[in-house]
């Protein structure tokens, strides 16, 4: 680079930036710098003679006022005019300027373009590489159709200085990132393995982060780099400090260089070549002994650049999973570090040995840490590094070690931080049905766990114990007993009640032959926890009641005295009524022999793989599959009975109507619909294949009519919990709408599917279809977090008068949303006459224990009950003039905000609802649109125009309608579109 001349400091930028730190408030900065901005602006409108340093100063100043938060909408031209410079600072600023100020859009990109052409093609090194540094910068697709065929040249063209080559290695990179179809493969893709060989460490460096991206997609094109690699490398590792001086970091040689290159190799298998491998093993090797020798550096930058190369290794040879010996050596060097005082060392020596468990070879190497690893799971003061470490037990544990990691699990798991109780939980029950010798170890596990984080067990943890216990008659009496036991305790969770009046019900006569558990005392038991349970676990009792009266009769009398009061015939729940009806007629009416017949023990479960695994892996998203998948260390090991999620007697069948969306993977009663992870919950709805689609099809205007009433719910306790419509909070009851409401609003004008809403805790999706003046939506609450929702509650507010405009029937949602889970709501809509304002959405929730709310506006624009409208020219001109008054038009000329592509503009349009009518305008340029606004009250006809203009970047759009309002309201929607 050039070095910069003593007349180059710009004396006027330094002064400029002196004043303005210099000043006591805001006003007196912007008062200052709209001073300045006058300036610059009389200097480039009036001295058409301006010289490049004062061009250059000038351009800075802007640079500099755009940098402290200040749009500048002008000097673009003349920064321009800088590239045209032969000096380095001048043509510097330039570039600089265009990178931070200049988008793809702007009228100046072709002559930009041109500039940083004529500075590729003029061999002068600096230039081209201010050039190839615009062009990474930038990064448009613009940029990319322009050079993406040139700089895979200048890369390998044999001419080029080295600073070049760098330069023109990561701008390909960029570009590739950003389009990866505009770079195209070609003869260039070998030459730049040879880059490998480079004698510039800068050229290579550069040339492996190229490499390993583009082998990612296309494998077998890059294949010939593995030996280039292993033999730099092994340069590398076997190199004293001194022989790459200017490339050596506090003693270590290339530590950078030697990362990349080790991921370079992790992309590909082991090498087939025997002297290839061996000299790869002989690498690994040299870097495992050289982190047993002393440091050389007591700083903190020296064993950073050492342990990052030993990392890596690790990394490859867990990768490579081939090398016995080096897998051994590897997982004794992390358990040096897992003392280490450093906590990020720490973690990841844990995160590397929970893979190296999963080996055949190192598993036993792990195991001789468990030790460490408990008392670190005890005592370690991060919350991460305890999650690790309950990792990698989780993936040590085999048969020999099983019972001491679940029960340092659950001692630990009375301490455990809120936010990992969930997995661990899971963890012991799948530990714990893995690895269990006898049955009656596992059920108490189980019990221990409702006992202890009884919050956090989820539906698929005791389901799957009922399933267990009915599938093995050798448990079934301990389990009556040990339950029994467990809900004598005066504090029992629900959960805990739910599994002990399951197993009662089926096996209580086991133990019935102790007085201490008579069926009368096993009876007043249940009963006593009757009433403290949710409306799902006294449904779940009265069912349990019903079998009591098979296995004991002496307790009909007493039970029917139960299902006979009041409180249960005339239950407001209709679920619990309608069992209590039941149950006590079928006790009254049905025989001995009837009753026994219809009541008689659940029979086994088919064996069906566990849901509770799949649970943990959606929790520990979807690169989680090694971790817990240690089926390849332990193939003998297989589950205890299968893996099915039970379906007990009291758990009601969904109706097939409730499934409308087709959300389900798998049939009730699991857990709420599969996630692929937190970051993203909703893809599943927005799929384009025919389970995601709504059953709002074409239809018959009759059969549209039938379907928009409120969906069947998924079982009699859920059309109980909702038997009308959720009340609406006044809108003085919610506070107001979060500030970029009208923005997500904005994004479901032209649109009827996707994400309204995403934030760290919850992602709220949309699915909607309308017809005429009636609506369905389909609104998805996504759960991010690992923690479950409390009170969860989203209501639809009507502000003003839109009650009488709209009409919104809502279904509500369960209170409780867990963690990963989503729920969904239904709204059927109905357009009563125009309206101006959409509803709100408010939702309120508890998380952690803090009270979360936000209020959106739900997308209900009044174009969503267009009806599209096909006329002829003659019509509609002559429709046109009818429309003549002032009033009934609105009209808006307005700067694009977005590129302006005709095939985007008229998808729109047609996402608006209007019909788009062809040869109606004489220019063929301008979209004519048609439609109607149906409303229960009236029809609104409605006509549009729209005429672009290419060269200047702007639009017109004239909107004529019947209504006024309506005129001026569809002119705002839809002109925030373009």
């Amino acid at each position: 680079m050039p070095a910069v001349s003593k007349g180059d400091g710009m004396r006027g930028l330094a002064v400029f930036i002196s004043d303005i730190r210099n000043c006591k408030s805001k006003e007196a900065e912007i008062k200052r710098i709209n001073k300045e901005l006058a300036n610059i602006r009389s200097k480039f409108k009036g001295d058409k003679a301006l010289d490049g340093y004062s061009k250059k100063k000038y351009v800075c100043k802007l640079l500099f006022i755009f940098l402290l938060g200040h749009d500048i909408d002008f000097g673009h031209m003349e920064a321009v005019n800088l590239l045209s410079s032969n000096k380095y600072t001048e043509k510097q600023i330039g570039y600089l300027f265009i990178s931070v100020l200049v988008n793809s859009n702007s009228e100046l990109i072709r002559l930009i373009n041109n500039a940083i052409k004529n500075d590729l093609a003029s061999r002068n090194p600096t230039f081209m590489c201010l050039a190839l540094h615009c062009i990474a910068n930038v990064g448009s697709r613009e940029m990319g159709e322009a050079f993406a065929a040139d700089i895979p040249r200048i890369l390998v063209a044999g001419d080029s200085m080295d600073s070049v080559k760098q330069s023109a290695a990561l701008c390909l990179l960029r570009l590739y990132k950003a389009s990866p179809d505009l770079v195209p493969m070609g003869e260039w893709t070998a030459r730049v393995v040879h880059l490998l060989n480079d004698q510039h460490m800068g050229v290579v460096t550069a040339a492996v982060s190229l490499i390993t991206c583009l082998c990612k997609k296309n494998p077998d094109d890059f294949k010939t780099c593995i030996s280039l690699a292993v033999s730099r490398l092994s340069r590398i590792v076997s190199s004293a400090s001194t022989d790459l001086q200017d490339y050596t970091y506090y003693f270590v040689p290339a530590p950078w260089l030697s990362v990349k290159l080790l991921r370079l190799l992790q992309c590909y298998p082991p090498p087939e070549d025997a002297a290839v491998k061996g000299r790869l093993v002989e690498c690994l090797e040299t870097v495992l002994n050289k982190a047993q020798e002393p440091p050389k550096s007591k700083k903190v930058q020296h064993s950073n650049a050492k342990n990052a190369i030993l990392f890596e290794t690790i990394s490859l040879i867990i990768h490579y999973d081939s090398e016995p010996n080096l897998l051994v050596r590897a997982c004794n060097q992390l358990g040096q570090f897992l003392q280490h005082r450093e906590t990020n060392l720490r973690y990841l020596a844990l995160e590397s040995m929970c893979t190296l468990a999963s080996s055949e070879f190192s598993h036993e190497a792990v195991k001789t840490h468990i030790d460490t690893v408990i008392n670190a799971l005890k005592t370690e003061r991060d919350v991460s590094v305890r999650q690790r470490a309950a990792d990698l037990l989780y993936a040590m544990c085999d048969r020999s070690n099983a019972k001491q990691i679940v029960s340092e699990m659950l001692r630990y798991l009375e301490t455990a931080d809120y936010a990992i109780r969930e997995e661990i939980v899971l963890k012991v029950a799948i530990l714990a049905e893995k690895y269990a010798v006898d049955y009656s170890w596992y059920v108490d596990t189980i019990l221990n766990l409702i006992r202890i984080a009884g919050d956090y067990v989820s539906e698929e943890v005791w389901y799957r114990v009922l399933q267990i216990v009915t599938n093995r008659d050798d448990v079934q009496g301990y389990a009556a007993k040990t339950v029994f036991e467990a809900l004598q305790a005066p504090a029992c969770h629900e959960n805990m009640v739910k599994v002990g009046g399951y197993i009662l019900g089926e096996f209580g006569n086991l133990i019935a032959g102790d007085p201490r558990s008579s069926p009368p005392v096993q009876f007043s038991l249940l009963h006593s926890k009757f009433h403290l349970c949710s409306v799902a676990t006294r449904a779940l009792l009265l069912s349990t009641y019903i079998k009591f009266i098979n296995l004991f009769p002496e307790t009909k009398a007493t039970i029917q005295g139960v299902l006979r009061a009041g409180s249960q015939l005339r239950n407001a729940d209709v679920e619990l009524q309608q069992r209590a009806v039941e149950y006590l007629t079928l006790s009254s009416v049905a025989s001995t022999d009837v009753l026994a017949t219809v009541l008689e023990e659940m029979p086994p479960f088919p064996e069906r793989e566990s849901s509770i695994l799949a649970k943990l892996k959606r929790k520990k998203g979807p690169g989680a599959g090694s971790a817990l998948d240690d089926s390849r260390r332990d193939p003998s090991s297989n589950d205890i009975n299968g893996g099915v999620e039970p379906t007990p007697s009291t758990v009601s069948t969904p109706s097939p109507s409730a499934d409308l969306l087709g959300l389900r993977a798998a049939p009730p009663p699991a857990a709420p619909p599969a996630t692929s992870g937190a970051g993203n919950l909703l893809v599943d709805v927005f799929s384009d294949g025919p389970a995601a689609q709504p059953s709002l099809g074409p239809t018959p205007e009759e059969a549209f009519l039938s379907e928009l009433e409120p969906p069947a719910p998924e079982s009699p306790m859920a059309l109980l919990a909702d038997p009308a419509p959720a009340a609406d909070p006044g809108p003085e009851d919610i506070g107001p709408p979060i500030p970029e409401a009208d923005e997500l609003l904005n994004k479901f004008v032209c649109k009827n599917n996707g994400v309204l809403f995403e934030n760290q805790l919850l992602q709220i999706g949309v699915k909607s279809e309308f017809r005429q003046n009636l609506g369905r939506m389909y609104l998805f609450y996504g759960n991010k977090t690992s923690v479950q929702f409390q009170n969860f509650s989203p209501t639809v507010v009507h502000p003003g008068d839109l009650q009488t405009q709209l009409a919104v029937q809502t279904k509500r949602v369960a209170a409780q949303v867990d963690g990963g889970a989503q729920v969904q709501q239904v709204l059927n809509i109905e357009c009563l006459r125009d309206f101006l304002t959409p509803p709100l959405l408010s939702v309120r929730f508890r998380y952690g224990g803090a009270p979360q709310s936000l209020t959106l506006k739900l997308p209900v624009t009044i174009n969503k009950f267009f009806q599209p409208t096909e006329m002829a020219a003659q019509d509609f001109f002559q429709r046109w003039k009818q429309l003549s008054l002032p009033q009934q038009e609105a009209q808006k000329i307005f700067k694009a905000n977005h590129p302006m592509d005709a095939e985007v503009t008229k998808a729109k349009l047609l996402g608006f609802g209007s019909a788009l009518l062809d040869n109606v305008d004489p220019n063929p340029e301008n979209f004519v649109g048609a439609g109607i606004i149906q409303t229960k009250a009236l029809q609104v006809g409605c006509l549009l125009r729209l005429e672009p203009n290419a060269q200047a970047q702007m639009y017109r759009l004239t909107l004529r309608t019947s209504k006024e309002p309506v005129s001026r309201h569809l002119c705002e929607l839809l002109a925030q579109q373009f």
